[in-house]
C-alpha cells in the first residue's frame, strides 16, 4: 500500500474542508476513513482503494456546489492525478465516489464493488448514532430549517431532486433516511453497528416527542 499516496490525500482533504460545514467537514471524513478501516478488517478488500476512496468521498458535496455532483469526482481525479496513482485506483475511487450517497435512496447504483460496499457502510454509519443527530441538526440549522413541525409530514416517496431541494423541518430527515439506513447496509458489521446506532436514534426521538408534547 503506498503510505505516501494516503498521507497526501490526508493534508489535501484537510486543506480543501478546513472551512467546510460542521458535519461536512474533515472530522466527518475521518470518522469516515475510520469506520471504512474498521469494516474492512473483516473484508476482502483492497485496503488502498477503501482508505483513499473513504477520504476523498466528499472532497466537494453537491450540496455546498449548487447540486453539482461531478465536481467531486472532478476535484478527486485532479489530485489523484497529479499524485501520479494508478489508473486501476483513480478508476475504482472515482466509480465509489459517484456512487457512495444516499440521494434519496431511490437510485440503484451504477457500480458495485466491496469496497464501495464497506465505504457506503462507513459513510452511512456517521449519518447514524450521536453523531448522525448532531449532523442532522447542525445541517438543518446552516440551512435555517425549522426543528420540528408537526404539520409538515415526513415524504418517503421524493425523487432524487425532490430530496436534494427538500426545506423541510430537520425531525423529517429522520424519517426520510437516518432510520431507512440500518436495514441498507451492506457488510455484517456495518449492520450490526448501524442496529445499536438506530436504537440509539429511535429512543431520541421518544424522548424529543415526549419533550414536546409536555409529557413526563
Amino acid at each position: 500500500m503506498n503510505s505516501t499516496l494516503i498521507q497526501k490525500t490526508i493534508l489535501f482533504v484537510q486543506k480543501e474542508l478546513q472551512n467546510a460545514e460542521g458535519g461536512h467537514d474533515w472530522f466527518h471524513i475521518e470518522r469516515v476513513w475510520k469506520n471504512a478501516k474498521l469494516i474492512a478488517q473483516s473484508e476482502d478488500v483492497d485496503i488502498e482503494i477503501v482508505e483513499i476512496a473513504a477520504l476523498l468521498h466528499d472532497i466537494a458535496d453537491s450540496k455546498f456546489n449548487d447540486g453539482d455532483e461531478k465536481i467531486g469526482p472532478k476535484k478527486a481525479l485532479d489530485f489523484l492525478i497529479d499524485q501520479d496513482a494508478d489508473y486501476r485506483i483513480i478508476d475504482h475511487v472515482l466509480a465509489i465516489i459517484e456512487n457512495v450517497s444516499f440521494k434519496g435512496g431511490q437510485q440503484a447504483r451504477t457500480f458495485n464493488s466491496i469496497e464501495l460496499d464497506v465505504v457506503q457502510d462507513a459513510d452511512r454509519l456517521d449519518a447514524l448514532g450521536a453523531i448522525g443527530i448532531a449532523r442532522t441538526f447542525n445541517y438543518g440549522g446552516f440551512k435555517n430549517r425549522a426543528i420540528y413541525n408537526p404539520e409538515i409530514k415526513p415524504d418517503l416517496n421524493m425523487t432524487k431532486e425532490q430530496y436534494k431541494s427538500s426545506t423541510a423541518p430537520t425531525i423529517n430527515h429522520f424519517y426520510e433516511k437516518l432510520l431507512l439506513l440500518k436495514d441498507r447496509m451492506n457488510t455484517q458489521t456495518g449492520t450490526e453497528v448501524a442496529e445499536q446506532r438506530h436504537q440509539f436514534m429511535e429512543q431520541y426521538l421518544e424522548q424529543f416527542y415526549a419533550e414536546s408534547d409536555g409529557r413526563f
